[in-house]
């Protein structure tokens, strides 16, 4: 059977800066995800998109023709509406592992599916495969027994969940168009619409150590996943969150899982704690959840907590069992008097993958005890000989790349303009 179209005049339309017709787009998604478009016309035409950009109807049909080549879930038969988060991603970014529990503990169904890291940044998936016994791969019918007797699941996206974004989220990352927005919001919301929640909160990282570094981009990108939710027909609004320093004090990933449990059980950092708080109300509001407990109830009292070790044990975990703890520790000290003014997230997040905490390549292993505990942040005071760090590690080789990461990290009295941990909102 011949083809409706030749890649190479769709890829000359939008070199040339012309609109994708629907029936382009249709095509060449699908094509490209049976093999029919190779893999050098579709790097042509990922280049051309990212020179060129996308218009608002482009993107949503592109979003839409990455969904139609794969299976798109539906949560229908639950009794409580459904809501979900993703995070752009950042250091030290663990608020997953509490704001599920919180969520559900409140009334609605988190239906949550996730990645593992690549880069300074840690998967949620990793985090948990360090709680012994947890399994990342369940079926759908898993999912939904989970949902109903839990409330909340995390685990990997199955293979037939948008195969269009595997084939080309992969061909981004070695043609230098993965900072493409229309391309980076179509991969993200593409799978969060497949996913089947009807409503989704978006955490988008701005700073150093997150994928957009300045407010303007980082708006463009949550406006424009905002759009394309709302056209599908699911509730969605962004929150631009502050990834200028680390988020909590713990990059790495059972060291964070650790840190999850704190704020699970009450305590934990101040920063977790509000982030946690703010988007487990986003989300509640979105899904038209207002007559259950507010989530620092939940947190108080325990039914957080609860939800957490039921969604761990219906995955396999133990969550009672020792979490993993790297072999060998190196302290960082303050060399003097003063005060922190600024801490580079992305000098942290470098350092807790030298550490073996992150992987480099998608089939790496990770070292689930290895990271980094920060002893101060900004704003704190900290006299000469005082800890600064605590560096954790498999093998004590690698501690030395990672204080070369670290050299010039946290500066002293010193003007710095520190975000606010959130910058506003985008709605539709």
């Amino acid at each position: 059977m011949s083809e409706p179209f030749a890649a190479v005049d769709v890829i000359m339309t939008k070199r040339d800066g012309g609109r994708l017709s629907e029936a382009q787009i249709d095509w060449v998604v699908d094509a490209y995800t049976r093999g029919v478009v190779a893999e050098e016309q579709m790097s042509a035409l990922a280049m051309a998109i990212a020179l060129n950009g996308m218009e608002r109807p482009e993107i949503a049909r592109w979003t839409a023709a990455m969904i139609s080549t794969g299976e798109r879930l539906s949560w229908d038969v639950l009794n409580r509406p459904t809501a979900d988060k993703h995070s752009t991603g950042g250091v030290g970014d663990k608020v997953t592992l509490p704001l599920g529990p919180v969520v559900a503990a409140c009334g609605a169904a988190v239906p949550h599916l996730s990645g593992r890291g690549l880069g300074h940044t840690g998967g949620t998936l990793d985090k948990l495969e360090s709680i012994s016994g947890w399994r990342a791969s369940l079926s759908n019918a898993d999912m939904l027994r989970v949902l109903q007797e839990v409330g909340a699941v995390v685990c990997a996206a199955g293979s037939g969940l948008v195969p269009a974004d595997r084939r080309l989220y992969a061909l981004r990352d070695v043609t230098g168009t993965v900072e493409s927005i229309p391309l980076i919001a179509s991969s993200i919301m593409s799978k969060k619409i497949a996913e089947g929640t009807s409503s989704l909160v978006l955490d988008v990282k701005v700073g150093s150590g997150a994928f957009m570094k300045d407010v303007d981009t980082a708006r463009e990108l949550a406006r424009t996943m905002v759009e394309l939710g709302t056209d599908a027909g699911v509730t969605t609004v962004a929150l631009l969150t502050a990834m200028d320093r680390p988020l909590g004090r713990t990059v790495g990933n059972a060291l964070e899982v650790r840190e999850a449990v704190e704020v699970l059980s009450g305590g934990g950092p101040s920063d977790v704690v509000e982030l946690t708080v703010r988007l487990a109300r986003e989300m509640l509001e979105a899904a038209g959840v207002r007559a259950g407990p507010d989530p620092v109830e939940v947190l108080r009292n325990g039914r957080a907590m609860d939800v957490w070790r039921r969604m761990i044990t219906a995955q396999g975990g133990d969550p009672r069992a020792p979490l993993p703890v790297a072999a060998h520790r190196d302290v960082v000290v303050a060399t003097a008097s003063g005060t922190v003014t600024a801490l580079d997230a992305l000098a942290v997040g470098t350092a807790a993958w030298r550490l073996g905490a992150g992987r480099a390549r998608k089939e790496d292993a990770v070292s689930f005890g290895a990271g980094i505990e920060l002893h101060a942040a900004p704003g704190d005071t900290v006299a000469a000989g005082q800890q600064l760090m605590t560096l954790h590690a498999d093998d004590p080789v690698r501690f030395a790349r990672a204080r070369e990461a670290l050299a010039g990290a946290m500066a002293f009295d010193t003007e710095h303009r520190v975000l606010p941990l959130v910058l506003e909102k985008v709605s539709a």
